[in-house]
């Protein structure tokens, strides 16, 4: 990963995955967990996703969103 002055650079992600993640997290925020393989299951039964690519970036995002919640 590139690095800017010894720091390391973070992922930025595209609005319309953010868009999604925060909808699903507020309609539905006791159907996900902190386990990456649970949410990208709920993702495809929860949402209409194009493809695996969103599907996985999407659940990604909610994943890393209820990690950062708890701690």
């Amino acid at each position: 990963m590139p690095t800017m002055r010894g720091h390391r650079m973070g992922n930025i992600r595209q609005t319309y995955i953010k868009r999604v993640a925060f909808e699903l997290l507020q309609k539905h925020p006791d159907a996900f967990t902190e386990d990456f393989d649970h949410n990208k299951e709920a993702v495809s039964q929860l949402a209409v996703v194009q493809s695996k690519v969103l599907r996985n970036r999407v659940a990604g995002y909610v994943t890393r969103q209820k990690t950062q919640r708890t701690e």
